[in-house]
């Protein structure tokens, strides 16, 4: 690759899914399962479990629509390299991948809580959290019901790791004022946000574009190494 992988707009992004589910006939699962998967990965590659304290443990927050079906399966995937992810999902869609996904993720032993809580008891009882809660089709402001969850993770000390756009920023403009994440993995090709990101790894994942596709967009993607599912990207300065 040559030059900088392309920033998406907001309607780029949506066209560019678009495009895979309608074009491309890949399904919504099969996506999520490759997303989820690589955000996995990406976590293990910046936090390897046996240098964490507390066990490997992490909270794993995860939104209503396909941001949160990228957790539930990142989740899974962190379960099985050894971690012991704790899943928070308080408003859950009564779609059948996501009930699956669910049953997936208590079927491997992985708890649920039924709140979210204070920061200091997270901060004491996991590593890091999986910012999972919403995606690239999100609109400011944050929904009255996921504003608590949201002013908790404002005030934590231990590393959030968002999923393609740290949640409640605008897609384009960034929130200074928001979570301030300290990993993120772009999925596709990273969005416009991701120039005001000033965290430590920037990730990209989901080796599933079509070259046609990446053609028709310029997206400049870098070349994934041997087998892997994510590369790690140079910080963008906005």
């Amino acid at each position: 690759m040559s030059g900088a992988v392309k920033i998406l707009s907001q309607e780029e992004a949506i066209n560019i899914d678009q495009e895979l589910f309608e074009e491309y006939k890949f399904s919504v699962d099969q996506l999520m399962e490759l997303a989820g998967l690589s955000v996995a990965t990406a976590i293990a590659k910046s936090y390897p479990v046996q240098d964490m304290k507390r066990k490997g443990t992490l909270l794993v927050c995860c939104g209503p629509g396909n941001n949160g079906g990228d957790g539930l399966v990142c989740a899974r995937h962190l379960k099985l390299f050894g971690y012991e992810p704790t899943i928070f999902y308080p408003k859950r869609t009564n779609k059948p991948l996501y009930q699956n996904l669910t049953i997936q993720c208590q079927e491997m032993d992985i708890p649920f809580l039924s709140f979210m809580p204070e920061a200091k008891l997270i901060d004491d009882s996991y590593n890091l959290v999986v910012d999972a809660l919403f995606g690239f089709s999100f609109k400011p402001p944050v929904r009255p019901d996921f504003e608590d969850c949201m002013n908790k993770l404002k005030k934590l000390t231990i590393p959030i790791c968002s999923v393609d756009i740290p949640s409640g920023w605008d897609v384009e403009k960034g929130d200074d004022d928001g979570l301030q994440p300290e990993f993120l993995i772009s999925l596709t090709a990273p969005k416009q946000c991701s120039k005001h990101f000033k965290g430590k790894y920037h990730w990209l994942g989901g080796r599933f574009v079509p070259p046609s596709l990446a053609i028709k967009y310029e997206l400049n993607l870098p070349t994934y190494p041997g087998t892997e599912c994510c590369v790690k990207l140079p910080l963008i300065s906005s």
